[in-house]
């Protein structure tokens, strides 16, 4: 009877959840065509060893690896917590205003979000308009550096979620401790590291593991921005799986790659989660 309450949202989770993962899992190991394929044929790992022999998919998983890095476990975590120590000494209407304008790139859908940042990267758009004022020559910053783009771009979108947990945070922090911390003298940068940090690692842990999955499934950001271009310069994983599948017509090659991406989300989870139980 314990699981009488729960039974509603685990028979969701099979129907919509694990019955499409199950049906993907089935669809990597065929031939599975969008159009000019009477019938598939199973085909094993053939899928999976065409994608660790393609040099563009290996390029795709670095070009994830360095989107998810710079955007999300530097990027969005770094500045999502600094936003939130800031605005705890802020005034009223400084954290309101602060708070509004965060949010709200955040609560935009994402391909009107990589829309705004196309116009603002774009050769005539609103960056170069800014350096022509201050006299610096305009850069095509959508082709000379397409992955520092978009990664700029999900770190405007996304922050507002790690400021919201490390406010979260901080505010569970007693204030005795560190008011204690400076009457023995700790510099300001002294207690971040030795009091504020380990008080707040677990909402850390927690929020690098949310942050991490999701960007790692971006894909209308990048697609709205730069499309993975110019050439596959800013393809990573999950539109290198969209090309393939459905520009491509190779359903089944597509559908391993996303379940390669999907394992390397497992594997961020499981690093996460380890170093959330060493604390316990």
């Amino acid at each position: 009877m314990r699981w009488l309450p729960v039974a509603p949202a685990g028979v969701l989770l099979l129907l919509f959840l694990a019955g499409p993962v199950a049906y993907c899992v089935a669809v990597a190991f065929t031939d599975t065509q969008l159009t000019g394929q009477v019938s598939a044929s199973f085909v094993g790992f053939a899928n999976f060893r065409r994608a660790f022999a393609d040099e563009d998919f290996r390029h795709a998983v670095v070009l994830t690896l360095v989107f998810t890095v710079l955007s999300s476990i530097v990027g969005q975590n770094s500045l999502g917590l600094a936003l939130a120590g800031l605005m705890r000494r802020a005034s009223r209407p400084v954290r309101t205003l602060t708070g509004a304008v965060v949010i709200a790139a955040w609560v935009l859908p994402e391909i009107v979000a990589g829309f705004l940042l196309y116009t603002f990267f774009n050769r005539r758009g609103t960056l170069n308009a800014m350096l022509e004022q201050l006299h610096l020559p305009p850069q095509n910053w959508l082709f000379t550096l397409p992955v520092l783009a978009v990664s700029f771009a999900n770190v405007w979108r996304g922050t507002a979620f790690s400021m919201l947990v490390y406010s979260a945070a901080l505010a569970e922090i007693p204030q005795e401790i560190t008011e204690a911390a400076e009457v023995d003298g700790a510099s300001g940068a002294r207690r971040l590291w030795h009091v504020t940090l380990p008080m707040i690692r677990r909402s850390i842990a927690t929020n690098l593991m949310l942050n991490t999955l999701q960007t790692l499934s971006v894909f209308g950001l990048i697609w709205a921005m730069t499309r993975g271009g110019p050439g596959n310069r800013s393809q990573t994983l999950p539109v290198f799986m969209y090309d393939q599948a459905f520009q491509k017509s190779l359903i089944g090659y597509g559908t391993a790659v996303a379940l390669l991406l999907l394992l390397v989300g497992a594997l961020f989870s499981v690093v996460y989660l380890r170093l959330m139980r060493e604390e316990i």
